[in-house]
C-alpha cells in the first residue's frame, strides 16, 4: 500500500469517526420536545419544571464548554472522545430510570458529555483535515446532526408506545448509536497521543481577541434563532390560525430545509477562506424570514423556508469559524470552548425572553421584531468573523489577530 493511499484512508477514517460523533450530540436531546407531555405526565412535572428540562442542557452547555480545551490538552483526542462517549452513555441510562432526581442528574451528565463532543470536533477536525476542506467535513457533520434530530424528533413518540418503559424507553433509544461510534473510535486511540505530546501548545480562551468575541457572537445569535424557532414557532403559526398538526408539520419543514442548506454551503465556499459576503447575506435571510412571520404570517411556508435556509448554513459556518479561524488545533479548542460557551448561554436565554415579551404584550408582534433585531446584528457578526483572519496565542500572555502573517 503506497503512503498516499494510507493517508487517504486514514482521512476516510477520521471524517467517518467525525460523523459518528455528529450523530450523537443531539439525538438525545432532541425527542425530549416530542415526549414533553408525555414526561410531564408521567413524571408529575409542572409546565414550568417541564422548561428547566429542555434548557438545562444549554445551561450545561455553556458552563462545560470552557473547560475542555484544558483537558483535551492532557489527553489525547481519540481517548477524550471515547470517554466522552462512554459519559454519554451513562447519562443516557440515568436518565432512563424511574426518579425524576435521575432524570435531571442524568440530563446533566449526557450535556456535559455532548458539551466535550461540540467542542472537541472543530479541534479534531482543525488539526486533521486540510484546510480546504474544513468547511466541507463541518457541514457535513452539521448535515448528519440535523439528519438525526430530526429523525429522533419524529421516532421518539411512536417508540414510546411499543418499547418497554414507554417514554424512558423512547428516551435512551440513541444509546446504539454511542455503541456504533465507540466501534469505530476505539481502535483510533492506539498510538494517539495528547495534544501537547504533539507539539500543539495549549491556548487559552482568547478573550482579549476581537475576532473570537465575532465567532463567539455568530455562534450564539444563530443558536439563539434556532432555538427560539423550534421553542416557539408552533405557538406563533397558531395565533395566526393554524393548527396544532400543521404548525408541527411546518416545524419539520423548517429542520428538513436546514438540513439541505448546511450541505449547499461548502458549494458556495469552496476554495474561499473569506466568507464574509455569505455569512452577512444568510444572516440576512434569516432575518427576512422572522420579519415575513411578523407582517405576512399568511406567507407561513415562504417564511419557514427562509428561516430553514439562513439557519442551516449559519451554523455550518459558525462552526466552521471555530476551526478556520484557530491558528492551531489548541487554538480550535479554545476558541471553540469560547464561542460555544458564550453561544449556548446566550441561545438559553433567547426562548425564555421571547416568552416573557409574549405574555407581557399578549402578541407575537414584539417578540418577532426582536429576532429580526437580532439578525441584523448577527449579519454585522457574521461579516466580522467571517474575514480571513486567524486568531492567534503566541508563547506570551497575550492574544492576537493575525492577517497576512501580520500580528494586529
Amino acid at each position: 500500500m503506497s503512503a498516499a493511499t494510507a493517508r487517504a484512508g486514514t482521512a476516510v477514517g477520521l471524517v467517518i469517526g467525525v460523523v459518528l460523533v455528529a450523530a450523537n450530540l443531539r439525538v438525545t436531546l432532541t425527542g425530549v420536545g416530542s415526549l414533553l407531555p408525555e414526561i410531564e405526565r408521567g413524571s408529575g412535572l409542572s409546565p414550568a419544571w417541564g422548561g428547566l428540562l429542555t434548557t438545562l442542557p444549554l445551561l450545561t452547555f455553556a458552563a462545560t464548554s470552557p473547560l475542555v480545551g484544558r483537558v483535551s490538552h492532557r489527553f489525547a483526542p481519540a481517548r477524550l472522545l471515547v470517554i466522552t462517549l462512554i459519559t454519554l452513555a451513562v447519562g443516557t441510562i440515568i436518565r432512563s430510570l424511574p426518579s425524576v432526581v435521575c432524570l435531571f442528574a442524568g440530563t446533566v451528565v449526557l450535556s456535559a458529555a455532548i458539551a466535550f463532543g461540540n467542542v472537541l470536533l472543530p479541534a479534531i477536525i482543525r488539526r486533521g483535515v486540510s484546510p480546504q476542506r474544513i468547511s466541507t467535513v463541518s457541514a457535513l457533520y452539521v448535515t448528519v446532526m440535523g439528519l438525526t434530530a430530526a429523525i429522533s424528533s419524529g421516532v421518539s413518540v411512536p417508540l414510546a408506545r411499543v418499547l418497554p418503559g414507554e417514554w424512558r424507553g423512547a428516551l435512551a433509544w440513541g444509546i446504539v448509536l454511542v455503541f456504533v461510534a465507540l466501534a469505530v473510535w476505539l481502535p483510533r486511540t492506539r498510538g494517539d497521543r495528547p495534544m501537547g505530546e504533539s507539539g500543539v501548545a495549549r491556548s487559552r480562551m482568547p478573550l482579549r481577541s476581537g475576532l473570537a468575541w465575532l465567532v463567539s457572537f455568530y455562534m450564539g445569535l444563530q443558536s439563539l434563532a434556532f432555538y427560539s424557532v423550534i421553542a416557539w414557532l408552533p405557538s406563533i403559526l397558531a395565533e395566526h390560525g393554524a393548527s396544532a398538526a400543521a404548525a408541527g408539520w411546518m416545524l419539520f419543514y423548517y429542520q428538513l430545509v436546514g438540513i439541505v442548506a448546511s450541505g449547499v454551503v461548502p458549494l458556495l465556499t469552496r476554495g474561499r477562506h473569506d466568507q464574509r459576503y455569505i455569512a452577512a447575506a444568510v444572516s440576512l435571510m434569516n432575518g427576512a424570514g422572522f420579519v415575513l412571520l411578523l407582517v405576512w404570517p399568511g406567507l407561513s411556508i415562504v417564511a419557514c423556508t427562509l428561516l430553514g435556509l439562513g439557519g442551516g448554513a449559519c451554523l455550518v459556518l459558525a462552526l466552521t469559524f471555530q476551526s478556520q479561524r484557530a491558528g492551531s488545533a489548541g487554538g480550535a479548542a479554545a476558541l471553540a470552548g469560547m464561542a460555544q460557551s458564550v453561544g449556548y448561554l446566550v441561545a438559553a436565554a433567547g426562548p425564555v425572553l421571547l416568552g416573557v415579551l409574549r405574555e407581557s404584550t399578549h402578541r407575537w408582534t414584539v417578540p418577532l421584531a426582536v429576532l429580526a433585531t437580532l439578525s441584523l446584528v448577527m449579519t454585522m457578526a457574521g461579516y466580522g468573523a467571517g474575514r480571513d483572519r486567524h486568531v492567534v496565542e503566541p508563547a506570551r500572555d497575550h492574544v492576537c489577530v493575525a492577517d497576512s502573517g501580520r500580528d494586529i
